[in-house]
């Protein structure tokens, strides 16, 4: 690619002078509380595609029961409680969703994604790992300056509406602290207005960290050339001296185990204490890798899974990556925000290294810098025996995810605009096309709805697996089914689909309503309610057993993407632009039926399929 002149300016898409980052979000809408009759109406319809008639006669009663009973007084005390509060779900979701869960963030739960800069200039090449690691930093460190001084543009929904910006707060300088029972989401970000904040990255290579300014004196970002120059710096110490004790590696473990090994090394030492909170305020960490990814689905194997733990951090909110053949990546905690966060930011840097074609074009010289510090621990046998435990147990996890990218090139964002489809729609439609001809039966789906026009609102779930989608999968798997015929039922799953995701985003889907009651059950010491335990609950996904688990990260060249849910599911995240899809599709080792090739392969045999039904000239058109 040599063409830079139709590259938007970063700048200008997203700098701004006129409005501070987060002056709108006080005047967002609170957070509102669902009509229970229509929650559970949602519930009800989501079943109906996973269970039999008499199970859901079933499950209708139950949720009858529970809406003239149980659920009508937890529904009282829900609204009591959003009466006092701008975002009744914020805190639960938090908890209940990442902070009590106790399970390894990696691989299990956390956003991993390669940078798309391997798409253009930079492809694998040795010996540019820290030359691109500076240039990454230097603007991954300008979109942090931008947060700081209130610059960054307030973000907008497809009608206009600006959204909460809240997350970004918590994109730099934030940390999860593991508990024995939940752990703590601990932020020391600080914008110019509200003071001092820290303004150090951590870099962890051959099992040691360092501490090192990203910033000069007058809190401007370090030239890229100056980044370069402090990794090489821990680079040629690292490579002439032994390795360290990689205490990394501990983060990869249960966070019940974790959290005794880190109250046990701040007993240990003062200087462990005051180094552990040197990571825990840092703005991000950084990874050195010794490891060669020659692809995508390499990079998102190596990125969320790995094979060294030692030179990771995975309670950070953002952790870079770099690999020795200068290919990208980013581990990030989902527990502080969503994925438009990192999508954001590393759209961003993408768009700075098209516009200079990959090399920095400013000035190239290193003044005089403090050195990088080294963050050094005092250990003894117990915390060198965890670690050793650790790495093996994270290896163990880490073998078991397999990952499979792949760039569908016949179609785009352009070809179905032109058919007036929504490109979101039709890749759900397809993605439970391919399950439903793989597994002979529909999949429970969770896709990703933002509730960020709310005051901190993050997500709903759209429940996108419904009666109208199962009958269009039937009608595409019947060779007596006409072009015409197959044509129809799409579009009436796909405005179905459209009608339920604009619920969604006004938080009328029916999972975090539900929680918000399971949770105030919990608090008041009741026991569960039986649509909890009831069967149709799980089978349509409930209580985190959604068997294809997905989101849309927009038309960038951004991915990113998560593990599957469940030990039989997939998760299968996408983003698109005019003239492709791109599809990653995660599935576990342990499982007997579900492979990630496969079903990759399927889908893509689905694309062709029903694009072939669907993008030939007609004027049947689903609404926008």
């Amino acid at each position: 690619m040599n063409d830079t002149q139709n590259i938007p300016d970063p700048k200008l898409l997203f700098a701004s002078d006129n409005e501070k980052t987060f002056s709108s979000d006080e005047s967002l809408p609170s957070l509102p509380v669902p009509d229970l009759q229509h929650t559970l109406q949602r519930y009800l319809d989501s079943v109906k595609p996973h269970v039999t008639d008499e199970e859901y006669r079933q499950t209708e009663f139950i949720v009858q029961q529970f809406a003239s009973g149980i659920g009508k007084e937890l529904h009282k005390k829900l609204v009591e409680k959003a009466s006092k509060e701008r975002n009744w779900l914020e805190k639960w979701w938090e908890e209940k969703g990442y902070l009590e869960l106790g399970i390894p963030m990696v691989p299990f739960m956390n956003l991993i994604g390669p940078g798309p800069y391997v798409n253009h200039f930079w492809t694998p090449q040795r010996g540019t790992q820290l030359e691109r690691a500076g240039f990454v930093l230097h603007y991954v460190t300008t979109f942090w300056k931008l947060i700081r001084s209130e610059k960054l543009k307030v973000e907008v929904d497809n009608k206009g509406r600006k959204m909460c910006m809240n997350q970004m707060r918590r994109a730099f300088s934030t940390c999860r602290v593991p508990g024995v029972f939940r752990d703590q989401l601990l932020s020391h970000f600080k914008t110019e207005s509200e003071g001092q904040t820290p303004v150090h990255a951590v870099v962890l290579y051959k099992g040691r960290m360092f501490s090192v300014d990203m910033v000069d004196d007058q809190e401007e970002p370090l030239r890229p050339p100056e980044i370069q120059h402090q990794l090489t710096q821990i680079k040629e110490q690292c490579d002439k001296e032994p390795p360290g004790i990689g205490l990394g590696a501990l983060t990869g473990e249960t966070r019940k185990k974790w959290a005794e090994m880190r109250s046990r090394l701040s007993a240990l030492h003062p200087e462990n204490f005051h180094n552990l909170k040197k990571i825990e305020t840092s703005l991000f960490t950084v990874s050195l890798d010794e490891t060669e990814p020659q692809n995508n689905s390499e990079t998102f194997f190596y990125t969320g899974a790995g094979i060294n733990a030692k030179d990771r951090w995975f309670d950070k909110s953002v952790n870079h990556i770099f690999y020795r053949n200068g290919i990208c990546g980013c581990n990030c905690d989902h527990a502080p925000y969503d994925g438009m966060v990192m999508i954001s930011s590393t759209f961003y840097i993408d768009l700075n290294v098209q516009r200079s074609k990959g090399k920095w074009q400013g000035s190239m010289e290193i003044r005089n810098l403090p050195k990088p510090t080294e963050l050094k621990f005092h250990v003894d046998s117990v915390i060198l025996e965890a670690i050793v435990a650790a790495e093996k147990f994270f290896l163990s996890n880490a073998s078991l995810l397999s990952c499979n990218t792949f760039k569908y090139t016949k179609y785009g964002k352009k070809a179905l605009r032109k058919h007036k489809l929504h490109p979101d729609t039709h890749i759900q439609l397809v993605l439970q096309y391919a399950y439903y001809k793989t597994h002979g039966k529909p999949a429970p789906v969770y896709e990703t709805a933002t509730t960020r026009k709310f005051y901190h609102g993050r997500t709903e779930t759209l429940r996108s697996c419904t009666v109208e989608a199962v009958e269009f999968c039937k009608a595409m798997c019947n060779p007596k089914t006409s072009v015409q015929e197959r044509k129809m039922t799409y579009l009436k799953a796909a405005n179905r689909h459209n009608k339920l995701m604009e619920e969604a985003k006004e938080l009328q889907g029916c999972d975090r309503h539900l929680l918000g009651l399971a949770t105030i059950a919990e608090e008041l010491g009741l026991p569960k309610p039986l649509l909890y335990q009831d069967k149709s609950f799980t089978k349509s996904g409930g209580g985190g057993n959604f068997e294809l688990s997905t989101s849309f990260v927009g038309y960038t060249p951004v991915f990113g993407g998560v593990a599957a849910m469940t030990n039989d599911g997939y998760g299968s995240f996408y983003h698109m632009e005019d003239k492709y899809i791109e599809v990653v599709v995660t599935t576990w080792k342990t499982s007997k039926i579900a492979s990630s090739d496969k079903f990759a392969e399927e889908i893509q045999t689905c694309f062709d399929q029903v694009g072939s039904v669907v993008l030939s000239d007609s004027n049947l058109t689903a609404k926008l």
